[in-house]
């Protein structure tokens, strides 16, 4: 039974990292795995806990900064582009970008996109300013 708490708990803490895209809360998932690997092998709470404890620092704490590193773009680098560098730039509508849904294209990149205040649409071809980046969504402003 605890194996299975355990695995809710690691799907639930999955599922919010779509939310936070921080990677801390994925790790955290990586953790409650441990802890339900733990139970399911007989392990009680204590050693259950410190799997998790244990599995979970190293992963916040090895895992996430190399994985970030990874998927940090720099500028002098090839690959795609970062979130920090989408903030701020120009952008041309693909698919029509209103308050619920739309397609931009940035620097070579689709993304999907929404209007920032909601009122605005953009149709195909009018040139757009990212404002900010939610999850894996644009927000955009019409550039004028």
């Amino acid at each position: 039974m605890a194996a299975v708490i355990w695995l809710i708990v690691g799907i639930g803490l999955a599922v919010a990292e779509v939310i936070t895209v921080d990677l801390t809360l994925l790790m955290l998932s990586v953790g409650a795995f441990a802890a339900a690997g733990a139970a399911f092998l007989g392990g009680n709470l204590l050693v259950q806990v410190i799997a998790f404890a244990v599995v979970s620092a190293l992963t916040v704490g090895v895992v996430r900064p190399f994985i970030r590193k990874r998927i940090t773009h720099h500028p002098d680098e090839a690959g795609p582009m970062g979130v920090a560098e989408i903030e701020g730039a120009v952008a041309v509508v693909v698919d029509r970008v209103d308050a619920d849904r739309g397609l931009i294209e940035v620097q070579g990149d689709t993304w999907t996109a929404r209007s920032f205040d909601g009122t605005q649409v953009m149709e195909p071809g009018d040139r757009v300013k990212v404002v900010q980046v939610k999850g894996a969504t644009a927000l955009v402003w019409k550039d004028v």
